[in-house]
């Protein structure tokens, strides 16, 4: 009995989890956010290891090997996005502005989820977003190392390679270069 109640929580928590990352995130009209860093927290952990170790190995959607090596020295916006997500491809323009701004000063990155590799090819064509990285998650694994669960969503990371914040759900063109000016004050 034991067992079976056991796996039944299990199995609860499994569906709760594929209903979670099925949604297609967002914030309110008002244009709040949930954030929190990594660990659900809301304040950043200043001995937190090091974010972006947590895309080594990764790929990018076309493919070629990503270094993760490479992004000392810069801090790094992540934005996490899916491929069927009416909401990133509405938010794409305003990411391409922002990246046409801060591009000098900034690493982004795109992590694509929840879809397979050929829709996440077609995503950047489509979306015009070619301009900067997209790495492939299909198997989920960095977005649930920044603790995001759903779409679109933001990582903050400093240039010494702190997360300073996981942000659920979209930012409008201000409020994401509040942020980033924050970032590089860092």
């Amino acid at each position: 009995m034991i067992k079976t109640r056991r796996r039944r929580s299990a199995a609860s928590l499994a569906t709760a989890a594929v209903l979670l990352l099925a949604a297609c995130g967002g914030s309110d009209a008002s244009g709040d956010a949930a954030s929190t860093d990594s660990a659900g927290e809301s304040a950043a952990d200043p001995a937190a290891e090091v974010a972006t170790a947590r895309l080594a190995g990764a790929a990018t959607v076309d493919g070629s090997a990503f270094d993760a090596a490479a992004l000392p020295g810069k801090p790094t916006v992540l934005w996490f996005w899916a491929p069927w997500c009416l909401v990133c491809r509405g938010e794409a323009p305003e990411i391409n502005a922002t990246v046409d701004r801060y591009g000098d000063d900034v690493h982004f990155i795109g992590v694509a989820g929840l879809g397979d590799n050929g829709e996440m090819r077609e995503f950047v064509s489509d979306t015009d977003t070619a301009g900067f990285l997209h790495l492939d998650d299909t198997n989920g694994e960095i977005w649930t190392s920044y603790g995001v669960y759903a779409q679109p969503a933001f990582a903050f990371i400093t240039a010494d390679g702190r997360l300073v914040q996981t942000v659920s759900g979209s930012l409008s063109a201000a409020d994401l270069e509040k942020v980033i000016d924050n970032l590089l004050k860092v």
